[in-house]
């Protein structure tokens, strides 16, 4: 069953490449959704998909690429929006 999460990351998230890493994880677990960063410097997410790989996602976003140091991770989940692809927003 697809299920929507709406995920925020908090730390040393931007400047390091986890948007790119972000959509590269996405693309591996099948989500679908995008990627932005906001102007308090964390990172927003909608991601949707199959249950068991938003779940790896998610463990994803947790620890982010390697120069990242993620500090929270807040998620809720939405309505299924049926995004067709990934993709970093601006």
């Amino acid at each position: 069953m697809k299920k929507h999460y709406k995920i925020r990351v908090r730390g040393k998230v931007q400047g390091v490449g986890f948007r790119f890493s972000c959509m590269e994880a996405a693309y591996k677990y099948n989500i679908k959704g995008f990627v932005r960063n906001r102007s308090d410097r964390s990172v927003y997410i909608e991601a949707e998909g199959e249950e068991e790989n938003l779940n790896a996602f998610r463990e994803w976003c947790a620890k982010g690429p390697v120069w990242a140091r993620v500090v929270e991770v807040e998620q809720e989940e939405g309505e299924v929006q049926d995004f067709n692809s990934f993709e970093i927003a601006h």
